[in-house]
């Protein structure tokens, strides 16, 4: 305990008991076992805030890098917009001056348009269709 051997702990109550005498040897080894206790207590106390805050650092860097990771990624897709953009601009442009004419076409009107067109409807009686059966008939 704290590096000390049986005979340096046995040597510290020897002298405890002739300093303190036998009726507040007690309550003092009690006092003394509740401030090693506490400082046991303070020391785990203190490692997992010290564990925590590494981990939140390790957490901290974790994430730092992901984020990183995807602003190179969102730049690398910025790249292929503004390609895809600039491509697209300059392959517009090209299609027009190849489609663009000297003079602008002008429609002519080939015919006049007629305004409407009246279909008529043939009847046929009875008595005719049987003499058309007639003549197919006979042919």
């Amino acid at each position: 305990m704290f590096g000390m051997g049986f005979t340096e702990i046995l040597m510290i109550a020897i002298v405890a008991i002739l300093f303190l005498g036998p009726d507040k040897l007690p309550g003092a080894m009690v006092e003394i076992a509740k401030f090693i206790k506490g400082a046991k207590k303070a020391i785990t106390s203190a490692k997992e805030s010290i564990d925590s805050e590494i981990n939140i650092a390790e957490l901290k860097e974790e994430a730092l890098s992901y984020k990183a990771k995807l602003d190179s990624a969102t730049e690398e897709l910025q790249g292929f917009k503004n390609l895809n953009t600039t491509a697209e601009r300059s392959m517009k442009d090209k299609f027009a001056s190849l489609t663009q004419l000297e003079e602008e076409p002008v429609a002519t009107q080939v015919e006049p348009k007629q305004k409407e067109i009246e279909f008529k409807k043939k009847t046929v009686k009875d008595d005719s269709l049987t003499e058309v059966k007639k003549e197919s008939s006979e042919k």
